[in-house]
């Protein structure tokens, strides 16, 4: 039987963080009752005339100059034509052959394109589940019309849905911190439409190509894209082709859709856009965009990494998320030269991390929490030293996380100091080795395994204040192993 393997182009609508929109003054403001941002140039009412907002062009640049693209010496527009009740105008000014970047990468995905245009409206349905007026039917808010996009395109090099969501989170991250959009997908400042086809493993060609359209939750791209490839396969098994259409995933009974066949760019007729004849970027704003690039993801992993001695997989997480970094950072300034980073990392991206997480796509941030760096910086210090013990350490971050504090008040009041050297603990442990002869006949045969039930037996004689590995030491001391 033929393995095939998926080939996944992205394509994501971003919300430009403008305060107004693309073409016209109306001012952006999510949850506002529907139709009160409106004006006639938005609407599209006749003798109106486009105004470029500058803004949205130095956002663009900015992904542009952060993705590496080539960014375009003029701004080029272009009239994309359809007809949707979403699109007042009958058309959609966009951009055609001249995209404001060309090129790029992020990761290990690469660019084709970052063209900018403006949103439609937004549509709700009303089926049997919600009826409006007391029929079935459709009503538009065109606040959002206007809106201000940036459409990233990628090169078709994805070969998973995994893969696809997890570029995707980078590529949220990215943005997030290059301050050009709020991304948030479930105000719809982030979407995304997936181009999928599939291939014989080892063939070099492309097969014809669906869209699923607007995914908006990384969970449901995943589901959508594997659910397409799926069908995919099963339709060439079947010995049918597959047919170039634009379809619906719904997530809630994993079905694929069609809703109309694919189109290409001459069903849009695309022309230039007469109102807005093309002009030069004004080199201030090339300058703008590139002197308001930050540290970008990749890039502070790489620091973390190089510099700070993290393992890749910290790097990345404490990276990837804006707040963790920040508060790592910040914890191991207070920790000084001496601080052991790892150890920091560690006890952030698992223990806090865990804590405090509301949800999959809501981040913590520490700096927030009662725990300050300081406190926390002392905590990994006094494990560091044996002071307490690892198990001792997490009782102690839960009194911080609850009530704020510092480290040492915590353990006197409850009582968590290790045990102290082995004067103190040999007894214990000799305590343990006699009431567990069976453990020890099997320890001087050197089966460690039972090892165990001897730390087991000290850890509750000292109510988890002994170190393991001290136990351990001193074990082999006794019966000397």
């Amino acid at each position: 039987m033929t393995a095939f393997e998926p080939v996944i182009g992205l394509e994501i609508h971003v919300q430009l963080a403008t305060r107004t929109k693309m073409f016209c003054g109306c001012e952006l403001v999510f949850g506002d009752p529907p139709n009160t941002h409106t004006c006639p140039v938005c609407l599209g009412m006749p003798g109106t005339l486009p105004v470029v907002n500058a803004e949205a062009i130095r956002l663009g640049l900015m992904i542009g100059e952060a993705f590496g693209g080539e960014l375009a010496e003029r701004l080029v527009f272009h009239r994309k034509s359809y007809f949707y009740p979403d699109l007042p105008k009958g058309y959609q000014i966009s951009q055609f052959d001249e995209p404001l970047v060309s090129g790029g990468r992020l990761g290990d995905v690469g660019l084709e394109r970052v063209h900018v245009e403006e949103d439609a409206a937004k549509l709700t349905h009303a089926g049997a589940s919600g009826r409006i007026g007391g029929s079935t039917s459709s009503v538009v808010d065109y606040n959002r019309g206007g809106t201000p996009l940036a459409e990233i395109v990628t090169l078709p090099e994805i070969r998973s849905a995994e893969q696809a969501s997890s570029w995707l989170r980078l590529l949220r991250e990215t943005l997030r911190q290059l301050g050009v959009s709020d991304v948030n997908m479930e105000e719809g400042s982030l979407r995304c439409d997936a181009n999928i086809s599939i291939r014989p493993v080892g063939d070099t060609t492309l097969g014809t190509k669906t869209e699923l359209k607007n995914m908006n939750s990384f969970r449901f791209i995943e589901q959508g894209i594997n659910a397409e490839v799926a069908r995919q396969i099963r339709v060439v098994e079947s010995g049918e082709r597959v047919q170039q259409e634009t379809l619906h995933f719904d997530p809630r009974t994993g079905s694929i859709t069609s809703l109309r066949s694919k189109e290409g760019s001459h069903d849009y007729r695309y022309f230039p856009e007469p109102d807005l004849p093309p002009v030069q970027v004004p080199a201030e704003l090339l300058e703008s965009a590139r002197a308001s690039i930050p540290e970008l993801p990749l890039q502070r992993a790489e620091r973390f990494r190089t510099e700070l001695g993290l393992h890749e997989e910290s790097a990345r997480l404490l990276a990837f998320r804006r707040a963790l970094g920040d508060y790592f950072e910040a914890t191991v300034a207070a920790g000084g030269p001496e601080a052991d980073r790892q150890q920091i990392a560690n006890w952030i991206g698992n223990d806090l991390v865990r804590r405090l997480d509301a949800g999959e796509d809501t981040d913590p941030d520490p700096a927030e929490s009662k725990v300050e760096p300081a406190s926390l910086a002392e905590l990994v210090a006094l494990v560091g030293a044996k002071t307490i013990n690892r198990k001792a350490g997490e009782k102690v971050l839960d009194v911080l996380v609850a009530e704020g504090g510092t480290p040492g008040p915590i353990v006197e009041r409850e009582g968590l100091a290790a045990i102290g050297g082995g004067d103190e603990l040999r007894p214990v442990v000799q305590a343990a080795l006699d009431a567990n002869p069976d453990a020890v006949e099997k320890l001087k045969t050197g089966n460690m395994k039972p090892i165990g039930a001897i730390v087991g037996h000290v850890m509750r004689e000292t109510k988890g204040r002994a170190d393991g590995g001290e136990v351990t030491r001193l074990t082999r001391e006794i019966l000397g192993l």
